[in-house]
């Protein structure tokens, strides 16, 4: 059986530089394509990736990804923004890797345009008020 599964993943420093995605392919025969990427060399990394393999191969893989060291999110979330709590400071939309918030300059309101969202989770980490909720 074939599937199809966004993940992100958040490789630590010692790992930046390491072929891990090339892996993916070679050794389990997995497609992928990128979402989003953000790599730092020397420090960490984050990417969002599409998954494509037989049930066998992408389970193999991801153990391998957990094995190396590599933290992995599934995307099998929602997130949504709690209008009550927000305050409109715009801490999400610097963070926000896929550009899911944006600032309306005139009305100085921030706009979340859930579709774009990822559900990486890394706006309800930068949120002062809480507003972002994380939902199953």
């Amino acid at each position: 059986m074939t599937v199809s599964r966004r993940i992100v993943l958040h490789f630590p420093r010692r790992l930046v530089d390491r072929p891990i995605v090339y892996r993916l392919i070679k050794d389990y025969d997995l497609e992928f394509n990128i979402l989003k990427a953000s790599v730092t060399p020397e420090e960490e990394g984050l990417m969002v990736l599409e998954l494509r393999g037989e049930q066998k191969d992408y389970d193999q893989g991801i153990n391998y990804l957990g094995e190396a060291g590599v933290q992995i999110q599934s995307l099998s979330q929602t997130v949504t923004r709690n209008e009550e709590r927000c305050t409109q400071c715009g801490a999400c939309i610097t963070i926000c890797p896929t550009g899911a918030f944006e600032l309306d300059p005139i009305a100085r309101t921030v706009a979340f345009d859930n579709p774009k969202c990822l559900a990486c989770g890394l706006c309800i980490k930068a949120c002062p008020p809480r507003a972002m909720e994380l939902h199953f």
